[in-house]
């Protein structure tokens, strides 16, 4: 059993698909996974609201249904919307909790991998705070790559060969997490 998963022997994924070293937060934008179905796909996005601004509550506002779209005029085409995932990345790495992992977040959309549609099924949807055309940071890198190893340790169907990017998964409707984004090093950093 690999040592990191588990600090002073607790399990850092709960049983009700809980990170341990995030901060909970809620949406109420999930319900259930099909009946059956095991998660078998981590998904990459990014988010920053407005784009290219950090550190701002508008993400969670967003997630939870509480963003007000007249606060900005880019938030014009997010009225209404009904949209989450499992967790956020800030820039510092700082890790937040917006659905259980057993739980089917909203992020994925009208998506299809290897001929399966409808991914939010079946996936864990990761943000990383960021837009499609500007670096991640390092502390970003570090903790995708931890949380990253404890899902595929929890979720034995997820593998290092089923984590894609959003536009891997809806490339007519979507570029996330970007080019910018580095595979290579998060790659050399999994287990």
């Amino acid at each position: 059993m690999n040592d990191d998963i588990f600090i002073q022997g607790v399990m850092l994924i709960n049983s009700i698909g809980l990170y341990k070293e995030a901060e909970q937060k809620f949406s109420p934008y999930f319900n259930q996974r099909p009946e059956g179905v095991q998660i078998s796909l981590l998904v990459i996005h990014c988010i920053s609201l407005p784009e290219g601004i950090y550190g701002g509550e508008q993400i969670e506002q967003l997630f939870s249904g509480s963003l007000d779209c007249n606060e900005h005029e880019s938030f014009a085409d997010l009225k209404g919307l009904e949209v989450s995932a499992h967790c956020v990345i800030r820039r510092d790495g700082h890790v937040e909790q917006y659905v259980p992992f057993i739980k089917r977040a909203w992020h994925a959309g009208v998506s299809s991998f290897n001929g399966v549609d409808a991914c939010n099924d079946y996936s864990v949807g990761i943000e990383l705070e960021g837009t499609d055309n500007s670096e991640y940071t390092i502390e970003q890198y570090n903790m995708l790559a931890k949380l990253t190893d404890y899902l595929i340790y929890h979720y034995p169907q997820l593998t290092k060969q089923r984590i894609v990017a959003h536009s891997d998964i809806a490339p007519e409707r979507k570029s996330d997490p970007g080019e910018f984004f580095d595979w290579q090093h998060y790659f050399s950093l999994l287990a």
